[in-house]
């Protein structure tokens, strides 16, 4: 896999960089990549749970949380079945919870911080659409590369490339 500064070196005009890098790494794996899934959800964990019991396939699930700084959108339970499904990593606009025990899953965790709290689940939420985060706009297929340099989004195109590099 390249690295985000590589990416960006060789891809420079396709490149997306969410900015400035505000997020933490929490997952055991601070490298990861895949095909993107996207979620908008305020304080509410119910679309990010489905869909994290579903088949990952090495893709990474975006959840634009509105960057809300009070509830928890991920936590040991949620992240551990995402594991299970082989989902590849989890970019959060918001928060994590369990973070001692989300640090040893064999799972790509970013977020921009954590708290203790819990979401109601009230089933709000959309799934697959396109996210406005960190300056970029990500769309559902687009391809993530997270590392300890940053995020970038790829087109869904070179990403399919990279994959199979």
């Amino acid at each position: 896999m390249l690295s985000t500064p590589d990416l960006c070196d060789q891809y420079s005009e396709q490149v997306k960089v969410i900015t400035p890098n505000a997020f933490r790494d929490y997952g055991a794996k601070d490298c990861f990549a895949g095909e993107v899934v996207t979620i908008k959800c305020f304080e509410d964990n119910s679309r990010v749970k489905e869909q994290l019991a579903e088949p990952g396939i090495g893709r990474v699930l975006v959840v634009d949380g509105g960057a809300s700084m009070r509830r928890a959108l991920l936590g040991d339970l949620i992240a551990a079945n995402a594991v299970q499904n082989g989902w590849a990593g989890v970019v959060i606009f918001g928060c994590v919870r369990d973070v001692e025990i989300l640090s040893t899953l064999p799972l790509g965790i970013k977020a921009l911080a954590s708290i203790p709290l819990k979401t109601d689940r009230r089933g709000a939420g959309q799934v697959n659409i396109t996210l406005e985060v960190g300056g970029i706009q990500i769309q559902p297929g687009d391809y993530l590369v997270a590392d300890t340099n940053g995020v970038v989004v790829v087109p869904a195109l070179i990403g399919r490339t990279l994959a199979a590099s």
